[in-house]
């Protein structure tokens, strides 16, 4: 069992549907000059984005990463894809951060939660 003593994880909430996730999962390369201060801007920029609902985050030990990115509606998601730091970061992040990576757009049809009391 692990030690849950450091500060509380949870995942972004269940949302009312109709509602779009972005699934981006990765596997780096060895080198991450800037990565942790272009990952840093671009999760404070895309607060910023009309119906971004939030996001979650994992990585394998053996190195693979995934970003699920909630959207209310499908101009939120287009907007966060049309952005142009976004857009000069999947450059960069194709040139030098991805040995190799998948997109995958969903419209979520239904959603629920738990929570232990």
């Amino acid at each position: 069992m692990s030690d849950h003593s450091e500060a509380a994880v949870a995942p972004v909430e269940a949302f009312e549907p109709p509602y779009y996730v972005a699934v981006f999962s990765a596997v780096r390369t060895e080198d991450q000059s800037g990565y942790g201060e272009t990952n840093a801007r671009m999760e404070d920029l895309v607060k910023d984005i009309p119906g971004f609902l939030g996001a979650d985050h994992a990585q394998t030990p053996g190195g693979l990463s995934i970003t699920v990115g909630y959207f209310r509606d499908a101009d939120a998601l287009t907007e966060w894809r049309s952005n142009a730091e976004h857009r000069a970061a999947q450059k960069r992040g194709r040139a030098e951060w991805y040995q190799n990576y998948t997109l995958h757009v969903a419209k979520v049809e239904r959603s629920h939660a738990f929570k232990r009391a």
